[in-house]
């Protein structure tokens, strides 16, 4: 394999650095990496390593685009709405790059499918959001001996680093237990700096460079934390946990972290059929609300602790929020507060129209 007249032109500021050169070059382009999300972390890692000549790149997304996304996940513009994340991604970046290839997987990372899927790559990027996902990912990494560059976001804070590799520390070493789904909210409840996910996108981006070149000191057995306010960053290492063995998937990770109870859940469809019989609560934020709603009473799920005796218990409780992880979350808080009547969840719950 050598590299094209067109690509040594491409690549040429990789080309005249001593640690990269020609062989590094040719190092990226034969490597298959895998990114788990094409939101605001996958944005720009996805952009730097197209940039980069990474030559085989995997998105996997089943989401699609959202005037909110716009903030932060900066490969998007409002034409792109309703869109897929990932094809829109991959076309754009095709642009960027057009000796490179895109795989794209528009499906949501199961149990199913991720041992099959991680086998086919080198490397496995999780820009995820949530910690379902997170432990899946890892411990699909681990039966399939893959390295994963980890990273999160929250308000003003980052974290990156690289686990499983050459057998080291996992996910699973710095992060045994789930917190529970309760304890902690997403984005969307609590907002993020939109310029957060562009700095840990970028770190875990050069975190892949460093693995295919073999260059540099890789992230393993350590984690990086970045706070946007402050600009400190600190560096906490982190051993090998040999009593934690991974030997099979969980069948339901949702389910591990404590984001899948006993709610029962119940269909657009089959709601709209006896509409009546139900009264409707919508716990989303107050600007989601305005932007469109399907009816019913709004208490948004920060306030519902102190607010539930406010709920009519005279017929059964349709709880929704925009995707169905919130309000799966405020039917376990309603039933530890004695609500007598049945609680059903609103499956996949509700988008701006």
């Amino acid at each position: 394999m050598s590299l094209s007249l067109e690509e040594n032109k491409q690549y040429n500021r990789h080309l005249i650095l001593d640690e990269i050169g020609e062989s590094g070059q040719l190092k990226l382009k034969q490597a298959k990496v895998l990114v788990i999300g094409a939101g605001g972390l996958g944005c720009p890692i996805l952009q730097y390593l197209a940039a980069a000549g990474v030559g085989n790149i995997g998105v996997i997304d089943h989401d699609t685009i959202d005037q909110s996304n716009l903030q932060r996940q900066i490969l998007y513009t409002h034409s792109d709405i309703g869109k897929y994340k990932a094809e829109v991604a991959a076309n754009k970046l095709r642009d960027l790059n057009p000796y490179i290839i895109f795989e794209i997987h528009l499906q949501k990372l199961t149990s199913e499918i991720a041992v099959e899927l991680f086998s086919k790559y080198d490397i496995v990027v999780d820009g995820s959001d949530n910690f379902p996902t997170r432990y899946l990912v890892n411990d699909a990494a681990v039966l399939t001996n893959k390295p994963v560059v980890f990273g999160s976001i929250f308000k003003f804070e980052g974290q990156v680093s690289v686990l499983n590799y050459k057998n080291g520390p996992t996910y699973r070493c710095l992060y045994p237990n789930s917190p529970k789904a309760s304890d902690v909210p997403n984005c969307t409840e609590i907002g993020v700096l939109g310029v957060l996910p562009g700095i840990i996108g970028a770190l875990q981006a050069n975190e892949v460079i460093k693995l295919i070149c073999g260059i540099g000191n890789v992230l393993s057995g350590k984690l990086l934390t970045y706070n946007a306010l402050t600009h400190q960053q600190f560096i906490f290492s982190f051993e090998k946990n040999n009593k934690i063995e991974i030997t099979a998937l969980a069948s339901d990770y949702e389910f591990f972290c404590g984001m899948r109870k006993s709610a029962t859940e119940i269909t657009h469809s089959e709601l709209a059929k006896s509409s009546e019989q139900y009264n409707l609560l919508d716990v989303r934020e107050n600007f989601e609300r305005d932007q469109y709603h399907i009816g019913g009473q709004h208490i948004p799920l920060g306030q519902l602790a102190i607010r539930f005796s406010e709920i009519s218990q005279d017929k059964k409780l349709v709880v929704y929020c925009k995707k169905g992880a919130r309000s799966k979350t405020a039917i376990e808080l309603l039933k530890e507060k004695g609500f007598a009547k049945q609680l059903l969840n609103l499956k996949d719950g509700v988008s701006v129209n």
